[in-house]
């Protein structure tokens, strides 16, 4: 399949010549499969432009490509398209105001379950999303869990990829007292723990309110336990066997972590694991990438390996994905300039350079491009192809909602695993406390 970008053009709008080496080769030499499927039709507006907003890039490269892919929309059909680029802890404000003004852009992409808790004010998209899946080899699970309305085959929104966060560890410590990788068990993990922290070399979790690591650990402990804050029926069921024996367990493994856990936002774990003072953690590939490409810190990543989230008692390793999540809103003037543009934002000649360029920062929401070039590389980066396979979701078991996604916001979750971390409160205690404070935000949305 040709490349559409040239090297001149990569140049003009701004894209560094080694992020045009990167993903110009692998566009050109790309195995994705592309079935032979007749694209919806629809007439774009007459005069349209766009205006979108989406979370900042984690690499240049993202916002390079994205607007080079953008660019190349305008070239072939005359629609003009703005994209701004804000903060992440930005993106969910800067929705709501959209949402509840009805003015402002007309394309967001952004967090998981989002277009849920806007669902009234948003267009659906299913006849962009049947387009692409039947052309793509089909959703994967996460991007339908979050791409669809519930108990629904209606498409809200168009996710665009998945960041995870599996375990990250020095392969070497981890061999020094015994173990050549972190145990399935949880008696095990504490067993691999204690002994690291007696080394003088511990792990290091996050227990404070930390959107991404703080929510990341609470969920591995809540669900690697068979826990759910929801049943499939959207009933509180966080007050259970099931999250007493994930607290005790907590409470077992937090002295082994290093000091200061509880006050630790997204930043921290990184710090600690680059500065050598922790040897295991959980965080997304962009740690990895840091020590790998700065020589100061490259021995470190040479000794570092990812292993998904240990399974404990579940039956799968129990991750979800971040997941970056477009919607298109009802005040749009050019709802199918919208739709053309994010699924020509999708397509394979577009899509694949963009996803070579995050270098596995994010992962593909459609089968067919877990053939693509970036995951043929560094073979420690491979563990994040299937993130969107992953059947755990915010609010799991139960709906997506707005009280979901404010249990999420306010770390309902991770709070209570701190406060029996430090003996604040008994197991017992932390969980009848987490159920009123869920019970509140879903009264609140009825």
């Amino acid at each position: 399949m040709r490349n559409d970008i040239t090297r001149r053009d990569a140049l003009a709008l701004g894209l560094s010549a080694a992020t045009f080496a990167a993903t110009g080769a692998a566009a050109q030499t790309s195995t994705i499969k592309a079935a032979d499927v007749p694209a919806p039709k629809r007439e774009i507006e007459k005069g349209a432009s766009l205006r979108m907003l989406r979370p900042v890039r984690f690499v240049q490269a993202d916002e390079d490509v994205f607007r080079a892919n953008a660019a190349k929309f305008t070239k072939e059909t005359g629609v003009e398209v703005k994209v701004d680029f804000v903060g992440w802890e930005d993106i969910n404000q800067q929705t709501a105001v959209t949402s509840n003004s009805g003015a402002g852009p007309d394309i967001i992409i952004g967090f998981s379950d989002a277009p849920h808790i806007y669902i009234d004010k948003l267009i659906e998209l299913t006849d962009v999303a049947d387009y692409l899946g039947k052309r793509y080899g089909g959703w994967l699970p996460l991007a339908q869990r979050y791409g669809k309305k519930n108990k629904s085959d209606a498409w809200i929104g168009l996710p665009f990829g998945a960041t995870a966060g599996p375990l990250i560890y020095r392969k070497s410590i981890l061999q020094s007292v015994g173990f050549d990788k972190v145990p399935e068990d949880h008696a095990g993990i504490v067993d691999l723990c204690q002994k690291l922290h007696k080394a003088g070399k511990p792990a290091g979790f996050a227990l404070g309110n930390a959107k991404g690591d703080g929510n990341g650990f609470a969920n591995w402990a809540l669900w690697s336990h068979n826990g759910a804050l929801l049943d499939e029926e959207g009933n509180v069921v966080i007050n259970s066997k099931e999250t007493i024996a994930a607290l005790n367990w907590v409470k077992q493994l937090y002295p082994t972590f290093i000091a200061g856990t509880t006050s630790w936002n997204d930043v921290s774990n990184n710090r600690a694991y680059s500065s050598q003072e922790i040897s295991l953690t959980a965080n997304g590939v962009s740690l990895y990438f840091s020590l790998k490409n700065d020589p100061a810190t490259k021995a470190i990543a040479d000794d570092s390996e990812h292993q998904l989230l240990p399974k404990g008692v579940a039956k799968v390793s129990p991750m979800a994905g971040l997941t970056l999540n477009a919607m298109v809103f009802k005040h749009s003037q050019y709802p199918n300039a919208a739709k053309a543009f994010l699924q020509f934002m999708l397509e394979n000649d577009q899509y694949e350079p963009w996803l070579n360029a995050n270098s596995g920062y994010w992962s593909q929401p459609l089968a067919a491009y877990a053939d693509a070039a970036v995951w043929k590389g560094d073979p420690k980066v491979s563990i994040f192809k299937d993130t969107m396979k992953s059947t755990y979701y915010d609010g799991y078991k139960g709906p997506i909602s707005t009280a979901t996604g404010a249990v999420s916001a306010d770390y309902v979750l991770i709070q209570m695993f701190s406060a029996v971390a430090t003996g604040a409160a008994t197991p017992e205690v932390a969980a009848a406390e987490a159920e009123q404070r869920c019970k509140r935000y879903f009264r609140r949305q009825k």
